[in-house]
């Protein structure tokens, strides 16, 4: 993944004051707040002059302290009414990521443009908000982080534990590496966020842990939403630490990871899943791949039925080979086949009959649709009476479900559905190589070649050497154990007369094998009766 251009690092002046007018925004400033008794009458003192004003409201939600934090801030609203402040608790502890949770919906349900999060313990400065929140007003951003990291040497003269900063910056170094992003900070407090943008990605199913602020980065970077960090001061007091250290490594190393394996298929996490689902898919072409394979078995200037074409990619490529095209999807593409705008046909391939003469095609292509039917065996019985005499050939590919990885994911009990991949949750059929073979020999068809696809790393990784080399390897173990390490399956195969049309054909040879005989018989009667016909 390329480092985008939305991580703008310092890029923002951040002694440049907020401007006098939030230009019709609401912004919440939210204090979460947990055993801060002693402090939190101190930080919203701290918060500026200049955010004393009535588009600005101030929310402490006490996190259901075991001390006096609530009716502290209750006090505190009492005596002081130099801006709107709402104390509420919650009615059992939710956690850090469970109290941002509560936090952020109320920013949203209340209709604020912009929420600033802020510590009730004091760690992060209230007097820094103008400047951090600038980005957002300007519309520079969709999330502000304040970063203690910016200047390392600074986050130590502020009071950061050693052991904090080497671990701080050895987990961003991870971070970035694995998710593409040139973040200075992954582990600050400090943030504030457009609810907008918060509304199109699901916090709410972030960790109540501490880990919350981390997964959330991680949507807003799988969202493609603008991340601009400013630098803020380090400060460490005398605030009681609530954070396990290794624990909280250990679950910053294991979200990251499977974020990443969610980004690449290979996994799937419904809280990074933050893009539509895909109902066409990309081609795969300049290495060894599904689409290759069945492009090479394409016959040049045949004619092609393409069963679930899609966007028609495929087709376009079989009419470049001279292959006369004829596309059949359950959607109509969004735009005409191209580049030959081959014939095309609205159809629900879930339905029995079909709406061609199947017997008019030299090839049916069947490319990682088989495994979407309700009934494959159906589909396949109909297909083969639709042939009638002439037989088609089938080219098919399907994902297989005895891969390495979902074998290994299976032993360490793991196994659940995706966006894509073998286990896209579109698939209603699963496959190995066996059980392909036996669907087809079964419903009565003769297998022409059967084999493995490597993994489209490519796809995952970008079609560079390193990934080229994974597919090359990839083949190079396929050819050791097929059914082990094939991501995907490749069939050709032709379907064999139906008893009905067996019968039928047997009877009309016959017919005409009889007429044959019963002429050669009267040639030898003839020629018997009449010996002087054959001397002569």
């Amino acid at each position: 993944m390329k480092t985008p251009e939305r991580f703008l690092t310092d890029s923002v002046d951040p002694s440049t004051p907020l401007r006098t007018s939030l230009c019709g925004k609401r912004l919440l400033i939210f204090v979460a707040a947990y055993n801060a008794e002693t402090t939190i009458e101190k930080v919203l003192r701290r918060i500026p002059l200049s955010l004393h004003r009535e588009d600005i409201e101030v929310l402490v939600i006490d996190d259901s302290s075991a001390d006096s934090t609530f009716a502290r801030s209750v006090r505190y609203q009492q005596r002081n009414s130099e801006f709107k402040l709402t104390v509420l608790r919650s009615p059992e502890n939710q956690g850090y990521g469970g109290n941002q949770k509560l936090g952020y919906r109320y920013a949203i349900d209340n209709n604020f443009d912009f929420v600033a999060l802020i510590h009730g313990d004091g760690q992060y400065a209230p007097e820094k908000l103008p400047a951090l929140l600038g980005p957002l007003v300007r519309g520079m951003a969709d999330a502000v982080l304040g970063s203690r990291m910016i200047d390392k040497r600074a986050a130590l003269r502020g009071g950061m534990p050693l052991y904090k900063w080497i671990g701080n910056q050895i987990l961003t170094a991870f971070q970035n590496r694995l998710l593409g992003t040139n973040l200075s900070e992954f582990h600050s407090g400090y943030r504030l966020y457009s609810t907008k943008a918060l509304a199109q990605v699901p916090f709410e199913r972030n960790t109540n842990d501490f880990h919350f602020d981390t997964e959330i980065i991680i949507q807003f970077v799988s969202k493609n939403l603008r991340i601009v960090e400013l630098p803020i001061p380090t400060f460490y007091g005398d605030e009681i630490c609530y954070v396990n250290g290794l624990r909280y490594a250990a679950n910053i190393f294991r979200t990251t990871l499977r974020a990443r394996l969610h980004q690449l298929g290979v996994f799937f996490d419904r809280k990074f899943d933050v893009h539509p689902p895909e109902e066409t898919y990309d081609l795969k072409l300049g290495y060894e791949s599904s689409h290759t394979a069945a492009l090479a078995a394409a016959r040049p200037g045949g004619h092609v039925l393409d069963v679930g074409c899609g966007q028609g990619l495929v087709a376009a490529e079989l009419i470049k080979q001279g292959c006369r095209v004829t596309g059949m999807d359950r959607y109509t593409p969004p735009t005409p086949l191209v580049p030959a705008r081959p014939k095309f046909i609205r159809w629900d391939l879930d339905r029995k009959e079909f709406p061609v003469n199947v017997s008019e095609f030299d090839q049916i292509f069947l490319l990682d649709i088989i495994e979407h039917l309700k009934s494959p065996e159906e589909f396949v019985d109909e297909l083969r009476y639709a042939t009638a005499c002439k037989r088609p050939e089938l080219v098919i590919t399907t994902a297989n479900i005895g891969f390495i990885a979902t074998r290994l994911m299976l032993f360490i009990g793991q196994f659940n559905y995706g966006k894509r991949g073998i286990l896209d949750a579109t698939h209603t059929r699963l496959f190995t190589f066996r059980s392909i073979r036996e669907l087809l020999v079964q419903a009565g068809y003769k297998i022409l070649e059967i084999r493995g696809i490597p993994a489209p790393f490519p796809k995952a990784l970008g079609n560079n050497s390193a990934a080229r080399l994974f597919v090359r390897l990839n083949a190079a173990l396929i050819r050791v154990a097929r059914g082990l390490f094939s991501y995907q399956i490749f069939v050709r195969a032709q379907a064999l007369p139906t008893v009905n049309n067996l019968l039928a054909e047997t009877i009309d040879t016959s017919a005409k094998l009889r007429e044959a005989a019963l002429a050669d018989y009267l040639t030898m009667l003839t020629a018997r009766n009449n010996p002087s016909v054959t001397s002569s």
